[in-house]
């Protein structure tokens, strides 16, 4: 499982997508979310602005993402 450190108190879901590498784009953040391809801690998310804290983890294409 990878991590990404933010250096805030939350980073916004699309942001974290494309920080870690998932999305090449905010454009592509945004279809894989709103397709309902993307899930936070375990749960399907369509919320492109959902706040990220250190603790929740990503998951989309068999990628594991934990927010440091």
């Amino acid at each position: 499982m990878d991590t990404i450190r933010i250096k805030d108190e939350f980073i916004k879901l699309g942001q974290a997508l494309k920080l870690a590498g998932l999305a090449e784009s905010g454009v592509d953040a945004k279809y894989a979310i709103q397709d309902g391809l993307v899930k936070v801690n375990g749960e399907v998310c369509v919320q492109r602005g959902k706040k990220l804290v250190p603790g929740d983890v990503i998951e989309f294409e068999n990628s594991k993402v934990t927010i440091q």
